[in-house]
């Protein structure tokens, strides 16, 4: 029995003593100090859960923006043309003599060519023979006119011996003139056979680079037909399409900026405006120089032409947003107590651009403040903070 009560009396001494330490534990200044170090950082950290509001609820924004103004600028007029590019002028190439085969082909499509190059050799055999034949037939009217003027001139010196009666003079006088009238027409016949024999060689009539070629080795050619298409010197031009309102704006000399394929661009200058207008179209062409080489002719191209300047409201493009197939600017209200200001989605119609600014073809007043960028994250009514963006460098 007094080991039961022992061992009891112990449980209760060591209890007691548990109790005593942990009471002294929360009680000691220390452990007071931590806990009213966490109180306060709760505090610091939500100073708005232990602040109560005071009057009205506090509004907040949904997006930090800067203010922008349409501006009043002189704006580019340019007037966009459509027109494809072709030769200044092609010479067609072609035998001047018939039924002669060809014999060579000396060029092809893409080459350089100067006047009076050969192009195309064609057979001269027969030409050659019937040249030889005409000499001599010009041999044998040379002698038969010689012949015949020796004639003459014995009759002349015995006209008034009376030798000879006048008839007999006279025929010797006729066969003189007869034979030399054979003979000039025996030697044109000769120069006549010398053309041919020069015209057995194709020349190209101009400098310039060949655009097409039907020439073929072994065809018979035609008189008149065509063997080559030769662009004259190279040069190429840009025909565009204009309206007979537009006609007034153009003249000749202007600067055209064309707009290549492949993101290259090349500077024209106006030569002439057509002085008629198409019946079916109702336009008229104008015609403008380009460098050489610059295109190849059959590119079809938009060209611009700078016409002057025109005042213009703009804005920053960014200052634009688009939403279903429409174009909207955000304008500012009046700032509020708090300095927050709420935005108005206004509908606009813009026109050219130009570098940064876009034009806006009226419907804003000119001292509307509007929303920079950012208005893709807008909508109508929406609280927003106008803040000042500090460049960088300034």
């Amino acid at each position: 029995m007094a080991k039961k009560l022992t061992k009891k009396t112990t449980f209760l001494i060591i209890s007691a003593l548990l109790v005593g330490v942990s009471v002294w534990f929360w009680q000691h200044p220390l452990h007071q100090a931590e806990l009213a170090e966490k109180r306060g950082n709760r505090q610091t950290a939500s100073p708005a859960a232990s602040q109560p509001p005071a009057g009205a609820p506090i509004t907040k924004a949904a997006l930090s923006v800067e203010v922008t103004r349409p501006a009043i600028v002189q704006w580019p007029m340019m007037l966009v043309l459509n027109g494809s590019i072709y030769p200044w002028q092609e010479a067609l190439v072609s035998a001047e003599i018939s039924g002669l085969r060809i014999q060579q082909v000396l060029s092809d499509v893409g080459a350089q060519v100067s006047k009076g190059q050969p192009l195309v050799m064609l057979a001269d055999e027969t030409v050659k023979a019937d040249m030889q034949k005409q000499l001599a037939t010009v041999e044998k009217d040379k002698a038969a006119l010689a012949e015949a003027k020796s004639n003459a001139d014995r009759a002349r010196e015995i006209k008034d011996s009376g030798a000879l009666s006048a008839q007999k003079i006279n025929e010797y006088m006729i066969a003189e003139q007869t034979a030399r009238a054979n003979l000039a027409l025996s030697e044109a016949e000769l120069e006549n056979q010398k053309i041919r024999l020069r015209q057995t060689k194709v020349v190209a009539p101009d400098d310039g680079v060949i655009s097409s070629r039907s020439a073929n080795l072994g065809n018979v050619v035609s008189s008149g037909a065509e063997l080559f298409r030769l662009v004259r010197q190279g040069r190429v031009e840009w025909r565009g399409e204009v309206n007979a309102d537009q006609q007034t704006a153009l003249h000749a000399g202007q600067a055209v900026r064309l707009s290549l394929p492949g993101g290259k661009a090349v500077t024209g200058k106006v030569r002439l405006i057509s002085p008629t207008v198409d019946s079916n179209t109702r336009n008229a062409l104008v015609y403008v120089d380009i460098p050489k080489d610059s295109a190849k002719p059959g590119m079809y191209v938009q060209g611009q032409v700078d016409i002057g300047q025109q005042q213009g409201v703009a804005v920053p493009l960014s200052a634009v947003t688009y939403r279903d197939g429409f174009a909207y600017v955000f304008e500012l209200t009046a700032a509020n107590a708090q300095g927050l200001r709420h935005v108005t989605q206004r509908k606009v119609q813009t026109g050219r651009t130009h570098g940064e600014q876009i034009e806006l073809l009226g419907g804003l007043n000119s001292e509307a403040q509007l929303v920079l960028s950012g208005g893709a994250f807008l909508n109508d009514g929406d609280t927003v903070k106008v803040v000042v963006m500090t460049k960088r460098g300034a």
